[in-house]
């Protein structure tokens, strides 16, 4: 689904990421972990055609992301709170975000179902503008409006950041649900080993904006991160 070939990306000269090979599967999750400054963000950024690469090219389903949108039918996406439209309500950004994808009222209320749990009462009939919501219930929203469309692809930075425990359980929970029942390809970073390690199969490790180790997720995989990250 996503084929990464010869990503640079250089700000000044400096190189920031530099990734020769990455391929992401039909219905694969891979999660991209790594310290602060390895280049997760910017890769992503690259993925969904925010920022070109210096070199090299991001193809998804084939097409260069730089030369057609559209991946974007198909491609959902969350990387922070600036992706919002700060100055709706929550129940006013999720109808945006449906009318874009020709979804009614209904379709909208059917597939923030599943969110219920992870809103926890928080979300929705508050009365307030997306801005005076929590860092974490921002969250929330992007995540449930980055999968508003039942997309093929979903691309999430940090998504379990600025989440209380039960918060990031239930997402945890919310997200595996959502790849065996719709079978949707995931590309995740996080720095909580363990919850992305039990919703992806596949584990990338950036460190200065090279990968450095790709591996299947097992029973050993959150050991070997923890010895990776503190040798």
């Amino acid at each position: 689904m996503i084929e990464i070939k010869d990503i640079v990306k250089a700000y000044s000269g400096k190189v920031v990421v530099n990734i020769p090979s990455l391929t992401l599967l039909a219905g694969e999750a891979v999660g991209l972990v790594g310290n602060n400054g390895a280049g997760k963000t910017t890769l992503f950024r690259m993925v969904l055609d925010l920022i070109r690469p210096s070199k090299g090219e991001v193809y998804s389903k084939g097409v260069n992301v730089a030369q057609s949108e559209d991946w974007k039918e198909y491609t959902g996406s969350h990387l922070d709170e600036a992706f919002l439209i700060d100055y709706l309500t929550a129940e006013e950004y999720f109808k945006f975000i449906g009318d874009l994808h020709g979804l009614s009222d209904g379709d909208i209320t059917e597939r923030l179902l599943p969110f219920m749990d992870l809103f926890n009462d928080e979300v929705l009939n508050q009365r307030k503008y997306i801005r005076d919501f929590s860092k974490g219930n921002q969250k929330k929203i992007g995540i449930a409006a980055a999968a508003l469309s039942n997309p093929e692809l979903l691309v999430l930075d940090e998504p379990f950041a600025n989440l209380d425990p039960s918060s990031q359980i239930r997402l945890k929970n919310l997200l595996r649900n959502m790849r065996e029942q719709k079978q949707m390809a995931m590309f995740l970073s996080s720095h909580d080993l363990s919850h992305v390690i039990e919703v992806c199969e596949r584990i990338v490790i950036l460190e200065k904006g090279q990968l450095v180790q790709d591996m299947q997720t097992n029973e050993n995989t959150l050991r070997e991160l923890e010895t990776y990250f503190t040798v």
